[in-house]
Formats: C-alpha cells, sequence, structure tokens
C-alpha cells in the first residue's frame, strides 16, 4: 500500500500522559530498544540486564546518535547494596595521539583537532561498559542480553520518522566532509543502495550483528584483547589513524563515586568530571540561592540563564580528565561558591568569564525493576554518526569525541595521550533522603546540563509530573547571551528576556533541544515514567 502520509509532519501535536508500572520500566528513544530491555526483564533479569540489552539495541536501532564504538557514562542504584554508583566508561586518545603529530597531520584543520576521520578516534567504552555491568550486578550472561540487538541487525527493523531525518541529515553532511577512502566502510554499511533510509524502509546490518554477537560470547574481551581488537588496529594503521590494539587492550572502565548537589531537600547526582554533569550542579547550586515561586515568568527563565552560563564560563575553564584538573572539582559545588556566583547576578544579561571557587570544598534511556533496582545510562559517538569511520567487516562505527581535545598548550583540555577529554554526556539521579526518587536524563551535546536544570526545576520546584516535565517548552543557550526557544515557547516572554539583554531566537521543536527519559518510584512502588515527545520514544512497561 502506498503510504499517503508524511510520517515526520505532525499538524496536532499529541498530549502524551505519564505511564505507571508495578513491575518494571523501560523509557528509551527507540521502541525498539524498550522492548529489548522488557524482555530481558521478562526473562528473569534486573534492571542492569535491562539497560545493557536496552543500550546494545540502541546502537543498532539509533545509529544516527551512537554505535559499538560509543563511549557510555551510568548511574546505578542497587537496592541490595543501597547504594548509588556510577561508571565511567569513556576512553581516553589513544597514546600515539599528540598534540605535534595531530597539528603536523592535519593542517586542514587550522590548528584545530579534526572532526571526521580517524583523527578523533579516541578508545570506546560502551561494549566494556556493558560488560561491567552485567558482571557486576546481572542475573544474564551478556550473550543473552545483547541477543535482542543481534536479532534486530539480522532480521531488519523499520526505520521510524526521527531515525530518518537523522540519517539523511547525516547522509548530506557526509557527501560533502567525508569523501575519502576511509569513510567507503560507512557508506556500504549505512547507505547499501546510496541513500539515506526513509521511515518505514526495513533496515539491516548484518555485519553489525556478528560483531554484536561476538561480544556477548567473550563478554566483550573480543574487542578490547581479541580478534575485533586486531581488526580495529589494522583499520587505523591503514587509514593513518592512532588507535592500537594496545590503547584497547589496556583499557578499563571505572567505577566512580557520583557527585551531587543538595536542592530544595533533594540530591541531584551526576557523575564527576570528566563528564559535564557537574554543570548542571554548578548552576543548581546558584539557583538554590532564590526562591521561584512561579515557571512562567521572565524572573525564573532569566535567572536560569544566567546561572547555566555562569556555570559553563567555569566548566570550559576547568573540567578535563580529572587526573590533569588543576583544581579539586568539588571546589566548584561548594554552596559558599554558589552563593557567592548568586551575589553575581543582576537583572539583565551578562557575558561571563570563570572564576576562583574558595579552596574547600548523545543515546539516553533509563531502567526500573519491581525490587528496586534503577539505572540512568547514557552511551553517544558524539556527532550523530561520530567520526564516519566504520571498521571493516565489523560494522562498528567509531565515536569522534577527541574533537573537544584543544591543541592548545595551558588549556585544561588540552590533548595528550591517555588522557579523555572534557565528555558531554551525562546520566542524571535524583535521591531524596539517601533513597532513590529515580533516574532521568536529557541526552543532546551541550543541551545536557542545560535540559538536566530544566527538566529538575520543572519537577521539583514547580511540581510538574515526569511527562510535563519533560515536554514543557525549552531554551537552549548556545553562546554569549545568544539563547533559542522553542516555538511553544511563551513568546511575551521570549520579549521580555530580549529586553533584559538576552538574544532570542525561535526554533522549531527539533532534538536539538534534547531528548529525555525518566522515572520516579513512588513510595508505594509504582513507577512513574515520561518519555520524550521530540522524537520516537517509547516506554515498555509490566
Amino acid at each position: 500500500m502506498k503510504v499517503l502520509f508524511d510520517p515526520t509532519y505532525q499538524k496536532y501535536p499529541s498530549q502524551r500522559y505519564p505511564i505507571y508500572a508495578r513491575g518494571g520500566m523501560v523509557n528509551c528513544s527507540s521502541p525498539q530498544a524498550a522492548a529489548a530491555g522488557l524482555e530481558a526483564l521478562r526473562a528473569g533479569g534486573n534492571a542492569m540486564d535491562a539497560a545493557v540489552a536496552a543500550a546494545a539495541a540502541l546502537t543498532v536501532v539509533e545509529p544516527t546518535a551512537n554505535g559499538i564504538g560509543s563511549d557510555a557514562f551510568a548511574l546505578v542504584w542497587s537496592e541490595k547494596d543501597q547504594k548509588l554508583f556510577g561508571l565511567n566508561s569513556s576512553g581516553p586518545a589513544p597514546m600515539e595521539a599528540t598534540v605535534e603529530r595531530i597539528l603536523a597531520d592535519h593542517k586542514d584543520v587550522d590548528g584545530a583537532m579534526p572532526t571526521y576521520g580517524w583523527g578523533p578516534v579516541t578508545v570506546s567504552g560502551a561494549p566494556k561498559a556493558w560488560a561491567e555491568l552485567t558482571s557486576r550486578f546481572g542475573r544474564r550472561t551478556l550473550a543473552e542480553n545483547v541477543a535482542p540487538a543481534v536479532r534486530y541487525a539480522r532480521e531488519g527493523y523499520p526505520c521510524a520518522p526521527n531515525l530518518a531525518v537523522m540519517w539523511k541529515r547525516a547522509f548530506e553532511k557526509f557527501k560533502t566532509t567525508c569523501t575519502g577512502e576511509e569513510f567507503d566502510e560507512w557508506y556500504k554499511a549505512f547507505t547499501p543502495e546510496g541513500r539515506a533510509y526513509e521511515a518505514g524502509d526495513l533496515i539491516r546490518l548484518p555485519r553489525h550483528a556478528d560483531t554484536l554477537e561476538e561480544i556477548g560470547a567473550t563478554n566483550a574481551a573480543s574487542f578490547y584483547s581479541g580478534d575485533l581488537a586486531r581488526k580495529i588496529d589494522a583499520s587505523s594503521r591503514k587509514h593513518g589513524g592512532y588507535l592500537r590494539y594496545e590503547d584497547l587492550a589496556a583499557y578499563e572502565a571505572k567505577w566512580v563515586e557520583p557527585i551531587s548537589v543538595d536542592y530544595r531537600g533533594y540530591q541531584v547526582c551526576e557523575i564527576p568530571p570528566n563528564g559535564q554533569g557537574i554543570v548542571a550542579l554548578m548552576a543548581l547550586n546558584i539557583l538554590k540561592e532564590f526562591d521561584f515561586r512561579e515557571k512562567d515568568c521572565v524572573e525564573t527563565y532569566h535567572r536560569q540563564l544566567e546561572a547555566m552560563k555562569m556555570a559553563f564560563a567555569d566548566a570550559f575553564h576547568y573540567v578535563t580528565d580529572p587526573d590533569f584538573m588543576e583544581l579539586d572539582y568539588h571546589r566548584l559545588l561548594d554552596p559558599a561558591y554558589g552563593a557567592q556566583r548568586a551575589g553575581e547576578m543582576g537583572e539583565t544579561a551578562k557575558i561571563y568569564t570563570h572564576s576562583v571557587p574558595p579552596k574547600s570544598g548523545t543515546v539516553y534511556l533509563c531502567c526500573a525493576d519491581g525490587e528496586g533496582n534503577m539505572v540512568s545510562y547514557i552511551q553517544s559517538n558524539y556527532m550523530g554518526f561520530g567520526s564516519g569511520v566504520v571498521v571493516e567487516d565489523t560494522g562498528i562505527s567509531l565515536q569522534n569525541r577527541g574533537h573537544d581535545f584543544s591543541l592548545k598548550e595551558g588549556d585544561a583540555n588540552v590533548l595528550r595521550p591517555g588522557k579523555r577529554s572534557y565528555h558531554t554526556i551525562i546520566p542524571g539521579f535524583l535521591m531524596q533522603g539517601g533513597r532513590p526518587v529515580g533516574p532521568f536524563g536529557v541526552m543532546g551535546g551541550y543541551m545536557q546540563p542545560q535540559g538536566h536544570l530544566q527538566v529538575m526545576m520543572n519537577y521539583i520546584d514547580f511540581h510538574l509530573d515526569p511527562q510535563q516535565a519533560l515536554d514543557a517548552p525549552r531554551w537552549q543557550w548556545m553562546r554569549d547571551n545568544s539563547v533559542t526557544v522553542e516555538t511553544r515557547f511563551d513568546m511575551e516572554l521570549a520579549r521580555q528576556l530580549q529586553a533584559r539583554g538576552h538574544n532570542i531566537r525561535a526554533e522549531l521543536s527539533t532534538p536539538s533541544f534534547g531528548r529525555g527519559q525518566m522515572i520516579v518510584r513512588l513510595d508505594n512502588g509504582t513507577l512513574v515514567g515520561g518519555t520524550e515527545s521530540r522524537t520516537d520514544s517509547n516506554i515498555a512497561c509490566f
């Protein structure tokens, strides 16, 4: 039957309600990935198994945003341990990647890190994250958890509307920016008919399936010290890359202590640097100095924007791999420092530089099971398909996370061999009185901490349910005093913000404003979930 409608156009936006469940819940940006997580729960797995199953599936059903070659972070509430755990599975720069070599080999990028190709490729952490979560907390094997993803890749799945939009966007960009031999495998893997997939097309990724199967069978060992690692090494050498077998074999994910700020009686938790979750916490640490009685008023939005600009100013100056930071990042979250920054805020928009605190101190999913375990998980290839590099005959698309490194000596985030870059992807988790409230996250580059702040204030300050907290019109600080707002944003408020010095521009609601998920557990154990209305999101539950 011929399709008579345009699946990417909604003349009459639908209204979503929060989803309630008891036995388990999986919130993803893809219905197939949510179903994969639910399959793991139904088969006797816990929330950690569900997160791995959904994450592996997302590399197949949303390759426009992540892949097997992604990085990953997670915040995990273990009901058995009565503890929130943090997992940093971001990879470092290869040992052969130095400022001198990059400048010598990439003169065409004008002294900056390259965006595409093998130059910005760093060690991939996602397969290690799957293995760590499964081994430490799961009840199933990694092979069992990745099985739905293998099935999707081998048997095929239909292209969703927003996935088609992102696929076309990447294809159009790559036609002009990714044209050398090192990109041939990307076109072979993701545009087999010489075009981007369209909504409703059946997508099959057979090499991707084989690789996921091998990762599952070896508990990810093949990716870091086996046949897959050797294939990655050979491809890198062939195309002039810096990544080597030794970089992969030496890699270990890090279990870290989450960081948090107290905000109105809640503890908002994030992964510590090198992730940028600290940006959201710094902004909340400033905003807790004010009372917000009304959401839709110019004072609320003005203060949110100013706090976010202050937080980014400090983060861009200080935040990188904590082993290379010039100060203890806990000092950036000192309540006294938040109060100091709040005191610098005026009635009009300003451009901020970093300050010195006192000495004291891009796919997201979330899961919950009926036993109390909860997971906030994120993984990303960074810019869409990432580097545009796919390792021959494997389906492994590699991230371009190294693009965020600086090549300027003296910068906090300057490239060093074995160093992890400032990282945009961040999972969030909300606690109260030492007990879990639930996981949340908003993916989308530098929008992520801005989305975290807005969703948390919507829930805590303005008492919106998880779905409304996600659906509310969003703003996004861009640079200097430039701010974009969704066209659903109140235009009278936009004019008032303009009068205060904010350079406001309205844009259609797109994934650039972030794509989020959220689960809250009520005192009686009921799970309340919200899922993103700006993309192909879905909640699977029972």
